[in-house]
């Protein structure tokens, strides 16, 4: 299969001029950001471009629709569209990026919510953790994830606030995600932790700055993947 590495100037104007909508669509100029990044490269309708690194596609399909409205699609994913053209590399790549959205999610994401959660023990250890670049490493790992596993369901059957359930949430899903490292499900499961709804559901606005700072370094970890 041809690969495209180049953007369509006139498909990409039509792209600035719409808003990025969740799920996936017709061809009917309503795009979800993956829908859009095969559209600009001139490919048949799909939110799986082949031109695009399926790892970086799992995350953004995930985030994506995990957002709550379009106005935030387009302020965080609307920039990436172009930067995702091209991005198909080899199966090694692929494997590198999908373990950078594991070490994400266990080493930057988690921590976060556990510390909303008073679980600062338990987020200083996985913060702690040196990078996550094999799947070698990943025994080591999961003890340490389900020890604040295990406090975190401990926490929520005492009835402790809302933001327990983020850190419930985001511990299951880096104890998920570090069992398969290697696979694309880790950036799904990452980038589902980037998004707002877990902290909407759990403290609305309280919990706004929390998800505006993951959001930002979740922008940081597609660069970064990009780049790769």
């Amino acid at each position: 299969m041809t690969t495209h590495t180049h953007i369509i100037k006139e498909r990409f104007d039509l792209v600035n001029r719409v808003s990025l909508k969740s799920g996936s669509h017709d061809p009917d100029s309503t795009f979800c950001v993956m829908e859009a990044v095969a559209y600009v490269a001139g490919e048949p309708w799909s939110d799986h471009p082949a031109c695009a690194c399926p790892v970086i596609s799992a995350f953004l399909r995930s985030w994506n629709d995990c957002l709550p409205t379009d106005k935030d699609r387009d302020r965080l994913l609307k920039p990436l569209i172009s930067k995702l053209v091209g991005t198909k590399k080899d199966v090694a790549t692929e494997k590198r990026r999908s373990l950078m959205a594991a070490d994400w999610l266990v080493r930057v994401n988690t921590p976060v919510w556990l510390r909303l959660a008073g679980l600062n023990v338990h987020a200083d250890a996985l913060s702690a953790l040196p990078e996550i670049t094999s799947v070698a490493q990943v025994p080591s790992i999961r003890g340490l994830i389900e020890a604040a596993r295990k406090d975190a369901y401990a926490a929520r059957d005492a009835a402790w606030d809302a933001a327990w359930d983020a850190a419930w949430d985001a511990a299951g899903a880096a104890a998920r995600a570090a069992a398969r490292a290697a696979a694309r499900a880790a950036a799904w499961d990452a980038a589902r932790a980037a998004a707002w709804d877990a902290a909407r559901d759990a403290a609305g606005e309280k919990l706004a700055p929390t998800v505006r700072e993951l959001q930002r370094s979740a922008l940081q970890l597609v660069e970064r993947m990009i780049s790769a």
